[in-house]
């Protein structure tokens, strides 16, 4: 039977952790823990942001960003996401609104391939003036959006009304997507965002992921990752560092930075997309401006392997599908493969062998798997600072499901099977923090360890 100078010791350890309720504390003779400092202005701003892009309908149909954008899918959505919602999901407005019935989404499309209907022609002609575009992530934004051309938002770099920023793509959205009726009239479809709402959504979307682009070479272990990273910054091979400089959204193609630029590459011109096999009407995307003039910006690569499908239309589902369409002719045809071509002094394209295709895929794969465990170690850390146990447990749950997303990516390439297991052993002790009341810190950190023991595996 332990003392009661024992007992005393062992409440005090235990406070330490979990901040037991003063009135206990009292009783022992002992004082409450200390309360954190409040939160400086930006984090409240974020954190205001955040609220709003889970929450806020904008008195519409329902829908939030976090419909089309949800955390719990790296903020975005695809077919097998979609089909674990339930039937009344706000994502699935226009199958229970009779006023949205035709010409706001295609169900068919939007279930079958992940495709939202979007009017960035206008929305005069609702029935022909449209397209179908898969859901861009909104990770590591403020290393995408800049361009000495304005900002870059969407897949085609003007999903933004007004001055073209990140800050006005919020506008956007609402007249968009949260409208009652197609009428779209603000104050009565829905209420526009206010200026404070908009510079809240702005700073909680450039919070998201990275906040700066890697510095490559990496120096990597695996020995196909490795070889895919050598042909993805060899500008006579791979050629693709030339517009995804440093696997980001930066061009520095034809001598110069294009910062995050726009190209037309031909994806349009895809033979047997997915979208137009069935019989609904899918109209060409124009891509840029209005009227479009093809192209398309340049998307990030660190986070690609894991938000497929991928291209603007989802046209291809997996990564090492989307390496090898440079190699294939809709790309070598198009403005962006001649132009490279010419560029080359052997007036080469890209020309790849199978094996190179999986190897720059493994590379992708792998730097994909080094951001997810960055932000899991991240949310762990965090958690471990907040009193709140509501927050607490978002937290855990978003690192469970960033090394879930780890691990899913390296089995899918087949890489690296002892960092898998380290990722599992993790995502167990998350799980398992979720779920304890005295132990949490203990499985968080025990998860925080193997996070880094993963990442020793992949990189040193």
């Amino acid at each position: 039977m332990r003392s009661r100078e024992e007992m005393v010791s062992l409440v005090i350890k235990r406070a330490a952790v979990f901040c037991l309720p003063s009135v206990l504390l009292a009783v022992l003779g002992l004082s409450g823990c200390k309360t954190a400092p409040p939160p400086d202005p930006q984090s409240q701003l974020i954190a205001k942001g955040r609220d709003i892009f889970f929450n806020e309908t904008f008195a519409g149909n329902g829908r939030t960003c976090g419909t089309c954008h949800p955390a719990e899918n790296n903020f975005t959505i695809d077919p097998a996401f979609i089909a674990a919602l339930p039937k009344d999901n706000p994502l699935f407005v226009a199958e229970f609104n009779p006023a949205l019935k035709e010409n706001f989404e295609n169900p068919a499309l939007m279930r079958e391939f992940g495709l939202i209907q979007e009017n960035l022609d206008g929305f005069d002609d609702l029935k022909n003036k449209f397209v179908m575009r898969g859901v861009p992530h909104v990770l590591g934004l403020r290393t995408s959006v800049a361009s000495p051309g304005g900002p870059r938002t969407g897949w085609s770099g003007d999903g933004a009304p007004g001055d073209g920023s990140l800050r006005s793509f919020g506008v956007g959205a609402v007249i968009q997507h949260f409208t009652k009726t197609l009428n779209r009239v603000p104050g009565i479809d829905f209420r526009l965002p206010t200026e404070d709402e908009l510079d809240a959504l702005e700073a909680f979307q450039l919070s998201l992921g990275r906040q700066q682009d890697l510095v490559l070479p990496l120096r990597l272990k695996g020995t196909v990752p490795k070889r895919g990273q050598a042909i993805f910054l060899d500008n006579s091979l791979g050629k693709c560092n030339l517009c995804h400089v440093n696997a980001g959204a930066t061009a520095n193609f034809g001598g110069g930075s294009l910062g995050n630029a726009n190209f037309n590459t031909g994806v349009e011109d895809l033979p047997d997309q997915p979208a137009r096999l069935t019989t609904q009407t899918v109209p060409r995307d124009d891509g840029f401006h209005t009227p479009g003039d093809g192209t398309f910006n340049v998307p990030p690569l660190v986070e690609a392997a894991d938000s497929g499908p991928f291209f603007h239309n989802n046209a291809i589902e997996t990564i090492e599908g989307a390496v090898a369409f440079y190699d294939g002719d809709a790309f070598n045809s198009s403005p962006a493969g001649l132009a490279l071509k010419q560029a080359d002094p052997r007036g080469v394209g890209i020309e790849l062998d199978g094996t190179q295709i999986v190897a720059i895929a493994a590379f992708l794969r792998v730097i994909n798997t080094l951001e997810n465990i960055r932000q899991s170690i991240m949310l762990l850390e965090s958690s471990l600072s907040v009193s709140s146990p509501e927050e607490r447990k978002r937290l855990l749950q978003r690192a469970a499901a960033e090394t879930g997303d780890s691990i899913r990516v390296l089995e899918g390439g087949g890489l690296h099977p002892d960092a898998v297991a380290h990722l599992r052993d993790a995502r167990r002790m998350a799980e398992k923090a979720v779920r304890s009341v005295f132990f949490n810190r203990k499985h968080t950190e025990a998860a925080i360890r193997d996070q880094k023991k993963a990442r020793a595996v992949l990189v040193d």
